[in-house]
């Protein structure tokens, strides 16, 4: 991995950003590596803008806030794309060169321009219908965001599976203490599942198979972040 890899994660209230960006910074300080994690939202509501970022890296980190020069995009709604609810217009605004961006739909969404853009730059464009894998393997597509962190591991290897399934328990596991939307969404996802243990194996289950699905187009597809 780069000495740092800046993830800017774009979706809509209540699909668990935040959430996400949590998970990786957690389980990069598993994985022994530097990593933080910060928000980025208005009024915290379903279905409104939402965005979050996650700093990782194999030195300290000290800047925080908006990640304006990502390596990597996430995009967790294709309204982020059709609709423009992204707090950064074109969503790919900034991203460096040779970087990646990971889109949740089952098909292509992006205008001949935007193609035609990135493949300028060399960005690599994967898309995976996470809310099928999350639906498919845990049952609900509260999920879905498991699939999408699932997939950037696969691709990037900025994680470890291992790490991953420790920071799964630490935030679902234990009594971690979060707040506004990110505590309801926390709760509902809970609420889906009838034992924790449940919970904690089908996340899991969920971002392996998309670890894998990521992998396996990495093999295929020249992605200058990946490790």
């Amino acid at each position: 991995m780069q000495k740092r890899l800046n993830i800017r994660i774009s979706g809509l209230g209540g699909q668990g950003a935040v959430t996400s960006a949590h998970l990786l910074a957690m389980a990069a300080n598993k994985d022994g590596k530097f990593a933080i994690s910060n928000p980025f939202f208005g009024a915290e509501k379903r279905m409104a803008p939402a965005e979050s970022y996650a700093r990782i890296g194999s030195e300290r980190i000290y800047d925080r806030g908006e990640i304006v020069y990502p390596e990597v995009i996430m995009v967790y709604h294709p309204q982020v794309i059709t609709m423009g609810k992204s707090y950064t217009m074109p969503f790919y605004s900034g991203i460096k060169r040779d970087g990646l961006v990971i889109i949740n739909c089952s098909e292509p969404l992006l205008s001949q321009d935007d193609v035609k853009t990135l493949e300028d730059l060399n960005v690599g464009v994967f898309y995976i219908d996470a809310t099928k894998v999350a639906l498919e393997v845990a049952g609900t597509e509260l999920s879905s965001n498991m699939a999408m962190i699932g997939a950037l591991a696969g691709i990037t290897k900025v994680v470890t599976l291992q790490a991953l399934d420790l920071a799964i328990q630490d935030r679902f596991g234990k009594k971690y203490v979060a707040s506004g939307g990110t505590a309801t969404l926390d709760e509902a996802i809970k609420k889906k599942f009838a034992k924790k243990e449940q919970l904690l194996a089908k996340n899991m289950a969920t971002v392996t198979k998309a670890y894998e699905i990521g992998a396996i187009w990495a093999e295929t597809h020249a992605c200058l972040v990946a490790s």
